[in-house]
């Protein structure tokens, strides 16, 4: 027995394949037991003459109660007053007071004093194109099952429209009647004082009919647009408003804008509402509740939020009723999950279980149970319930105690165990090959290039694009349900066709798409890799659907692809020297494709023109076991030493030679790479200014056409004051700046193109060496390469920033005093680039001092001694305690001199050092990186 399920006081099922909806259910005391109205006056007196008054008292009592009214769609009319002897009984024959079929669909029942010349309650029942309004009497037999109950019409009208919903009240501030109003499909508002019709308004930009309720209080009508809005619109303004016969405005409507109908506060809410319910109890505020589809509010009169509260679930139905504490008001909302929650204002105060999805729900006083919630399902479940539990009256019975066998019970044990050991195998749930995979790809790069070629749309300025065709296969060994490659290369690289959909792969079959890669940007690109992804179904027992699974496969092309041979050059800006342990090889044997066999002077020397422009040229020595790569960019240097080392690679494993390796003794080329860091941090800037500027731009071609709007609308025509000029100028500068940024951002991308090739190239270095391991150099790449595309909203500079700080305060630290820093937790766009520039610098130097790269939080002490080779360590002394401008012989002092604690009796005099490492590094002016535009300046 649960403390959060709804414990069932009485329930029914109302027909057979009826439906119901919000309006459908309705608690009042129809019959006006209440108020001795509901008897005949001659029953009345015979019972007074019959029976003592007390004892008459006593039964009316039992009338004094309200009674529940459901009308269904297919027109049948119930009334019940349930009294279950016992909580959880069923429907008992005296329960239905009255069960009768109207011969039209009941959308909304209502009890209200809708009759002239009596304050007694009446029922008003609102069909498609009728309003009933019906007085339901009853008349005492001699005994309990002789009570009759009837209704009797006492008016109808007629509906020109198709009515939606309805709601009453004293409209107008009435006394002791209530008048009705029905919100019909097309957005009209009728109003009917009791017998009589009074006047239609149609409702302002209406499109679909929302929930309506009447206040009171501010005597104005609210309901909930199809614009998401709630609106209120006062009974004296609909009632002095133009009368609406037809749904187009006519020419008077339009001219004497004062009749018109006005809204009187609208509240945007940003969802369709559900229900509306205005509520006004003596120890709360007046308050208008508003349930929307994913939230809960609660308006003020005036259409100010006093509260509203966010919903995890979809709601179906509520209702606010009187709460027990002074100011608050509790909430009962029903959802989709067979639950209805209470609330106290926005607390959820209880949470209980329904057998069905309410989609209405009332508070009645039933017998003697207040208090009683009343809940309606949309197929007819009907049931009164309260909330808590009930004490068990169950009681265990004794078990007869007998002696224990353990050994059938280890056995039983073994079997159960083994039982569930062979339910929770994987293979029952996915079915896994015993040697192979289920499917597989495979990439065939073709060793020749494309005799013509598939390039399209490219950006590359040489006279022929070459292209390279990939072949890409696949075999499944079993079914293969929805399967789709995906082929991918980084850009400026690019594929005739990146996306392939296959039917249906059977078992032991295979697909085989073909397809192109060619350069389409104007750069070189930082990698020659592709990928291939398969993404597929395999279905099994468990899931005829399938399981989804991805196979992969990589494939490397060819450098032909993006270079040609060319002369060699002997003058070059940058220069790196790879060391080898292994005689040096002849180009005509490592690089077949570029050399001519006929030419013998390419054997220690190659050139290499790249379809950009720019020369790269590669030279063995005759007496060491070096190879020297030198290009007048740095960014050029690395597709060519990448291809070297690799190529070595393959010819010494063809020779079974297992101890080759490459090193590097010479000099990082740190002031190089930063270059390349400030031109790509110089280019982010200028998109900050361009964005900041076009914003600018905008917002003042908007005011300009605000203000040209105005002039042409003026009835009194007025001149322009050149404010078409103006506009003209304004747009000018727009389209300029919108070309300016675009250039910028394919600038961007060249900047970050190139900046990862000589990222790559310094990971490659660094590695060779330190002689990193293959765990390393993986840390070394997470570190400098954490991006694969450049955005505005996470850049370069400042993710590699922090990765490197990182790494300085963990396994790079020297002390604990550096593990103690903490790091920001937030990346943004630096104002320059020195403490990137100066935390690199410090890397490079504290790998040059035996530092080691790891993912453990726990630093290892470092070591003092230096690894033979690599970067020239900058002394600490000339960098930490001096600050020098290059240029210039002044010096200054550094910011945190050198801190001397006082000495102690009896102990040693500490001495602390503060270091501030100052980094210097060359001006360079942005004025010349940016192109000069002119544009309109307006005054």
């Amino acid at each position: 027995m649960s403390l959060f399920k709804a414990r069932d006081w009485w329930s029914t099922v109302l027909g057979e394949k009826e439906e119901f909806d919000q309006g459908c259910l309705c608690v009042a005391d129809v019959d006006n037991s209440g108020s001795g109205q509901g008897y005949s006056s001659k029953h009345f007196c015979s019972k007074l003459n019959s029976i003592c008054a007390i004892v008459f008292c006593s039964l009316l009592w039992l009338f004094f109660l309200d009674k529940i009214i459901v009308g269904s769609y297919t027109g049948y009319l119930r009334i019940f007053n349930p009294r279950p002897v016992k909580p959880g009984d069923g429907i008992q024959p005296e329960d239905l007071l009255l069960e009768v079929q109207l011969r039209e669909p009941i959308l909304q029942v209502e009890v209200g004093k809708f009759v002239s010349g009596t304050e007694g309650l009446h029922l008003a029942v609102l069909h498609c194109r009728k309003l009933c309004v019906y007085a339901v009497s009853g008349t005492l037999g001699n005994v309990e099952h002789g009570n009759q109950y009837q209704i009797k019409l006492m008016y109808e009208h007629n509906l020109q429209r198709t009515a939606c919903n309805m709601t009453y009240g004293p409209f107008g501030g009435v006394k002791g009647r209530d008048l009705i109003c029905i919100q019909s499909m097309d957005g009209m508002l009728m109003l009917f004082e009791q017998e009589s019709y009074a006047f239609g308004r149609f409702l302002p930009g209406f499109l679909l009919p929302g929930p309506l309720t009447y206040s009171s209080r501010t005597d104005s009508f609210i309901t909930v647009s199809s614009c998401r809005q709630v609106e209120s619109y006062k009974y004296q303004m609909l009632a002095f408003a133009t009368d609406a016969d037809e749904r187009q405005e006519t020419e008077q409507q339009k001219l004497s804008s004062g009749k018109r109908v006005a809204v009187d506060w609208v509240l945007n809410i940003g969802e369709q509402a559900l229900d509306i319910c205005v509520v006004s109890f003596n120890q709360a505020v007046s308050s208008v509740f508003v349930l929307g589809e994913r939230n809960f509010f609660c308006l003020k009169d005036n259409g100010q939020i006093r509260f509203m509260k966010k919903l995890d679930y979809s709601p179906s139905c509520f209702i606010p009723y009187c709460s027990v504490k002074e100011g608050t008001i509790n909430t009962l909302v029903g959802n989709h999950s067979k639950m209805l929650n209470v609330y106290q204002d926005i607390t959820l105060k209880w949470a209980t279980q329904l057998p069905h999805i309410p989609v209405s729900v009332k508070v009645a006083n039933l017998q003697d149970l207040k208090g009683v919630i009343v809940t309606l399902s949309d197929d007819g479940h009907l049931q009164c319930s309260y909330l808590g539990t009930d004490p068990s009256l169950f009681q265990a019975p004794r078990v007869d105690s007998r002696e224990i066998n353990y050994e059938e019970f280890e056995a039983e044990m073994k079997e159960l165990q083994k039982i569930i050991k062979e339910a929770t195998k994987t293979q029952d749930i996915l079915s896994k090959s015993e040697k192979h995979r289920d499917l597989i790809v495979t990439a065939e790069v073709s060793p020749d290039l494309d005799a013509e070629s598939q390039a399209i749309d490219s950006e590359v300025k040489a006279e022929a694009v070459p292209s390279v065709t990939v072949k890409i296969t696949i075999q499944s060994r079993v079914t293969a349900q929805k399967p789709n490659l995906a082929a991918c290369v980084q850009a400026p690289l690019a594929v005739t066709c990146d996306q392939f959909v296959f039917d249906d792969l059977d078992p032991d079959s295979s697909e085989t798409v073909v397809l192109s890669v060619f350069l389409k940007g104007n750069c070189s690109p930082s990698e020659l890799e592709g990928n291939c992804v398969v993404s597929y179904n395999i279905p099994t027992e468990l899931n005829p659907e399938g399981i989804p699974k991805v196979a992969q496969c990589n494939f490397r092309l060819p450098l032909r692809l993006v270079c040609s041979p060319a002369q060699p050059s002997k003058a070059a800006n940058h220069k790196i020297t790879i060391d080898t342990n292994k005689p040096p090889v002849s180009f005509l044997t490592i690089f077949p494709d570029f050399v001519d066999p006929s030419e013998d002077d390419q054997a220690n020397v190659l050139g290499f023109q790249f379809l950009t422009g720019s020369k790269t040229t590669l030279l063995a020595s005759k007496t060491s076991q070096r190879y020297r790569i030198q290009s007048d960019q740095l960014e050029d240097l690395w597709l060519i030493t990448k291809e070297l080392t690799l190529r070595l690679e393959e010819h010494f494993k063809k020779q079974n030679c297992k101890d080759f390796a490459c090193t590097f003794s010479g000099s990082i080329p740190l002031q190089e790479y930063f270059e390349l860091i400030d031109r790509h941090f110089e280019l982010r800037l200028n998109a900050e200014k361009f964005q900041e500027l076009l914003s600018e731009r905008a917002v003042q071609f908007r005011a300009i056409e605000r203000r040209l709007l105005t002039r042409f609308k003026d009835k009194t025509p007025a001149p322009l004051q050149h404010l078409d000029t103006l506009l003209e100028g304004t747009f000018r500068e727009v389209i300029a700046l919108a070309d300016a940024a675009e250039e910028n951002q394919a600038n961007v991308f060249q900047a970050f193109t190139k900046l990862k090739s000589a990222t790559h190239l310094m990971i490659m270095l660094i590695s060779l060496w330190q002689k990193l391991s293959a765990d390393q150099v993986a840390i070394l790449e997470a570190t400098f390469l954490p991006l694969a595309e450049d955005t505005p909203e996470l850049g370069w500079e400042e993710t590699v920033d922090a990765a490197i700080s990182y790494l300085l305060r963990t396994c790079l630290s020297k002390s604990s005093k550096e593990q103690a820093l903490t790091l920001s937790s937030q990346l943004c766009m630096p104002k320059d680039t020195s403490r990137l520039k100066k935390n690199i610098t410090l890397f490079c130097d504290r790998l040059a001092k035996g530092g080691r790269l790891s993912l453990s939080t726990d630093s290892a002490t470092q070591q003092a001694t230096v690894m033979p080779g690599g970067c020239t360590t900058i002394p600490e002394s000339d960098l930490e305690e001096r600050t020098v401008i290059p240029g210039s012989t002044a010096t200054f002092p550094s910011h945190r001199q050198i801190a001397k604690q006082k000495s102690e009796p009896g102990k040693k005099r500490k001495i602390m050092f503060f270091y501030l490492e100052v980094y210097s590094s060359s001006f360079q002016n942005a004025c010349g990186h940016m192109k000069q535009m002119t544009y309109f300046r307006l005054c």
